[in-house]
């Protein structure tokens, strides 16, 4: 990888010059230290003619390596959020805006999404052996999702504010997921709804964990929602999801979420919970429908989608 090193963080920051990019620049804070998780790369793409005259939303995303080139993802797969973010702020169709695209670590990815403070509404005497189908050595202790929100808002964006001409109020500051990364964005927004102003959470991983039968994670997501979404006046949550796949599991907890947006006061102007039929969990479904959520959460006008 040749890279194009930024001389004021000269160990931090760096330009991925070979990066495969529709268009925009893609920037790499290698490993950002943190005293609250472990060290992982941040990414940073910004639009084409990226000017400090101007300034700009911020969109963070989790799972930062599957986002921008599929040449250099496990799967060969990406969301193509370079593509759908330069024809939508080429088109006026939404404000401009940069993305922050957060790594995960394989192994920690389960114990840095997941919505901790919904892991405290289980039954005392629930099994949580539930968990190690995939987590392997799960305990408690490992649950790290408050200190992952700590890290993006008391560490990354603060430096993301500073380095970058970036808007830095709650208006301009969203956060997008997928699966688990879905959960973690309705937790971020929740959790810091004087930091976001909206969330999208695509194949939102209602099940929380590998899916088996009674399974009790998803009660405890949603009453953990029904106690802690933000003010309707103010925010947006869209969430998805499709019917193949891993999304198969999804549809039934659909009358619920929206039971919950309608209580919390949400209506159609500022919630979607849509259902795209056909469609699996992968990057590839969810890149065909990028812009949905990206013209909801940042649209120029009120139209409804």
């Amino acid at each position: 990888m040749s890279c194009k090193t930024d001389k004021a963080l000269s160990t931090h920051v760096f330009k991925i010059e070979n990066a495969t990019l529709s268009s925009g620049s893609l920037y790499r804070i290698d490993s950002i230290q943190s005293k609250y998780i472990t060290p992982r790369p941040v990414d940073v793409w910004l639009p084409e003619n990226y000017s400090k005259e101007k300034k700009y939303a911020v969109l963070y995303m989790h799972d930062g390596q599957m986002l921008f080139d599929s040449t250099t993802t496990w799967n060969k797969q990406e969301w193509k959020v370079d593509e759908w973010a330069s024809k939508l702020m080429n088109d006026k169709i939404t404000k401009d805006f940069i993305v922050v695209g957060i790594h995960n670590i394989k192994e920690l990815r389960w114990f840095d999404l997941f919505p901790q403070k919904a892991f405290y509404n289980l039954e005392e005497d629930t099994d949580v052996a539930m968990l190690h189908d995939g987590y392997d050595g799960f305990e408690e202790s490992l649950l790290n999702g408050d200190n992952y929100l700590k890290f993006l808002v008391e560490e990354l964006k603060p430096f993301i504010d500073s380095k970058y001409s970036v808007y830095i109020n709650r208006e301009n500051t969203y956060v997008v997921g997928s699966s688990m990364g879905g959960l973690m964005s309705m937790y971020a927004i929740c959790e810091y709804p004087n930091i976001f102003s909206g969330a999208a959470c695509l194949s939102t991983h209602w099940e929380g964990a590998a899916p088996i039968e009674n399974n009790p994670l998803p009660n405890a997501i949603f009453k953990y929602m029904e106690a802690n979404l933000p003010s309707a006046e103010n925010h947006k949550l869209y969430f998805d999801y499709g019917t193949e796949t891993l999304d198969t599991h999804y549809p039934k907890h659909a009358p619920k979420v929206d039971e919950i947006l309608t209580s919390k006061g949400y209506d159609k102007t500022n919630s979607k919970n849509l259902m795209f039929e056909g469609t699996n969990h992968s990057e590839h479904a969810w890149n065909k429908r990028l812009y949905v959520p990206l013209t909801f959460l940042l649209g120029n006008t009120d139209e409804q989608i």
